[in-house]
């Protein structure tokens, strides 16, 4: 007979965590954020408190930018390492449907476990209980379901058994991989069962290589070799599947150019020969130059996103294939492509095999010297007259990329940064660019920057944030500070919303509820964000111009705890070079005559993109 051992459902769950580990031996879950309510205090809440010598329980300010801090953490692990946020029912519960969201947008493994309902309905409704009246089991935690990779609802003790499994089969699986929702009923959290002891060993779990079938991979070798201009487009599955040196000796094997999604950026050193830089809408005019003249579109590991294709206008050979090779056989069959779907490691080695000797014309350096004599005047530091002037974003970046080194990660989200960092910043090695753009969710930076720096403490970790993100979510500073996590932060302050602005000019609107100048106030509006900062225990300061903005990224350098340096800027320039169009559809009925000429520009790009 087996033996038993007799827990709460809070503590079997607690220890069944310790139990899971990586292929290095290292605990999958590296601990949880928690803020506790009534539904998770008393069962969860004990359970973590009986475990943290041995499981790491930290105290975040929002439900939601814990989960932010998570999902970063496993971004940068590369999905090898993952943590769990607790919360009670209710707003606490439902704060976190956006980071799960998030989660499953950008295919990234977090343990969302929030407290739910009795089970034995008993005190029906309790406190903060959303009641259907059609249908007795709902609670607000099935809001989950669409954002969630596996749900469940655990109203029992004894369920564990096989919901943490299927949970931890979710969270490590490279094709499935995302978030996972345990709403643990508040009464079952705290109710006893004999439980196995054989269900806490501990339990390794591998990262399974799906090798492509011989057909596929058969197929996608005679297109390539049929091709006479292929390009890679390099996403995100290239970095999760720790795949950038394959990307990089099959570029080289064959003389495919590479050009990056926002995802995949940093796969190759922004300086290798066959890096073309970004794609799309964001994209560099020599990454675009070649998709627009391939003939063959090699996607690895993306999900083909609107703004890596240019709202698929920007593939325009009219003899173009599209060849995707993902773990995921959702995107690997996208838009019609050709698909092989494989790991990226297993899949590119077994794909330049098949390929043998085939080597393609590689493209012109020109492509590459052109886009950054074009680019870079934009990034270096103001002189003369201009020196004084109020700073452009590109103008920010060549300071915090000239204060940079191979150790450094800039990291974003939302708002201008995103375009002008995918377009300018030069990431020397793998690792050195975090953006959220699957997403694009303000309010991800402050918290995902430190959960960067949890998952990778050697690193110098640079967060970019423009003031309406900041305002969104900054509460983590205040925990970054209070657990001694080195990050600093550039916040830039264009007064509000300035990339949403441009955009709705660029539409034909009228600049209105985006700038603070154009919305409605009373008041101006004259956010303090050094005292704002300072109060939560960041070293903080202010500057005018570059020069002092380099200076004072120096003075960060040697900081300890969280820095932040804020400096006003222009909110109206971007990047002119490179780019592409982007389908926002444009109003057919308007009083306004940018509209009406922003709508025939609008249908004249949708024609183009239909021929």
């Amino acid at each position: 007979m087996s033996k038993t051992i007799r827990l709460t459902a809070a503590q079997a769950m607690v220890r069944y965590l310790q139990a899971q580990l990586t292929e290095t031996g290292e605990p999958f879950i590296a601990g949880c954020w928690a803020i506790f309510g009534h539904g998770n205090v008393a069962g969860i809440g004990e359970a973590l408190y009986d475990a943290r010598e041995t499981f790491q329980t930290w105290r975040g300010h929002n439900e939601q930018t814990m989960a932010h801090a998570a999902i970063a953490y496993a971004k940068q692990s590369g999905r090898q390492r993952a943590m769990a946020v607790t919360s009670s029912i209710g707003p606490g519960a439902t704060n976190l449907v956006t980071a799960a969201a998030l989660a499953h947008v950008n295919r990234l493994p977090l343990l969302l476990i929030p407290g739910d309902v009795f089970a034995n309905r008993g005190p029906d409704p309790v406190l903060q209980q959303i009641e259907d009246f059609g249908d007795g089991t709902i609670s607000a935690n099935d809001c989950f379901k669409p954002v969630s990779r596996y749900f469940d609802r655990i109203t029992r003790p004894e369920q564990l058994l096989t919901a943490l499994p299927r949970a931890f089969a979710t969270m490590t699986d490279s094709a499935d991989c995302g978030p996972v929702t345990l709403a643990f009923c508040q009464d079952v959290q705290a109710e006893a069962y004999d439980y196995p002891e054989a269900f806490f060993e501990p339990k390794t779990w591998y990262q399974r290589r799906i090798r492509p079938d011989a057909g596929e991979l058969a197929r996608v070798a005679a297109a390539l070799k049929a091709a006479k201009a292929p390009v890679i487009v390099a996403g995100g599955g290239v970095h999760y599947a720790g795949a950038t040196e394959d990307l990089k000796a099959f570029a080289e094997a064959h003389q495919i150019p590479v050009v990056e999604s926002q995802a995949g950026k940093s796969a190759l050193a922004w300086d290798h020969p066959l890096n073309l830089g970004p794609v799309g809408v964001t994209g560099a005019s020599s990454a675009n130059t070649v998709c627009a003249a391939a003939d063959l579109v090699l996607g690895v590991g993306t999900r083909f996103q609107d703004f890596t294709t240019g709202s698929w206008a920007l593939f325009q050979n009219p003899e173009r294939q599209l060849v995707s090779l993902n773990v995921a056989a959702y995107d690997a069959v996208k838009h019609g492509a050709l698909p092989m779907q494989a790991d990226a490691k297993v899949g590119l080695a077994e794909l330049s095999a098949a390929l043998g000797t085939h080597v393609f014309k590689a493209p012109s350096p020109e492509l590459k010297t052109s886009w950054f004599a074009a680019v870079d005047p934009l990034c270096d530091a103001p002189a003369g007259e201009a020196a004084n002037a109020l700073p452009t974003d590109q103008q920010v970046i060549g300071a915090v990329q000239r204060a940079s080194n191979e150790d450094t990660v800039v990291m974003c989200a939302a708002g201008t940064m995103p375009g002008e960092l995918h377009k300018l910043w030069k990431a020397p090695r793998p690792g050195a660019y975090h953006m959220e753009y699957g997403y694009s969710c303000m309010g991800y930076e402050v918290a995902g920057a430190m959960g960067i720096k949890m998952a990778q403490p050697e690193r110098d970790v640079i967060c970019m944030v423009g003031d309406g993100s900041y305002m969104m979510a900054n509460s983590e500073l205040a925990t970054a500070c209070m657990m001694g996590i080195k990050i600093t932060l550039v916040i830039t302050d264009n007064r509000g919303y300035g990339c949403i602005n441009r955009l709705q000019m660029g539409t034909g609107g009228a600049e209105f509820n985006n700038l603070l100048e154009h919305s409605y106030h009373v008041n101006p509006s004259d956010i303090d964000f050094v005292a704002h900062t300072a109060a939560m225990g960041a070293t903080s300061e202010k500057v005018k111009t570059i020069a002092e903005l380099e200076q004072a990224l120096s003075r960060a350098q040697t900081a300890d705890g969280p820095y932040v340096v804020v400096i006003d800027t222009n909110p109206y320039p971007s990047t002119p070079d490179g780019g592409h169009w982007w389908d926002v559809a444009v109003p057919e009925v308007s009083n306004r005559q940018e509209v009406q000429e922003a709508r025939k520009a609008y249908e004249a790009a949708m024609l183009r993109r239909l021929n």
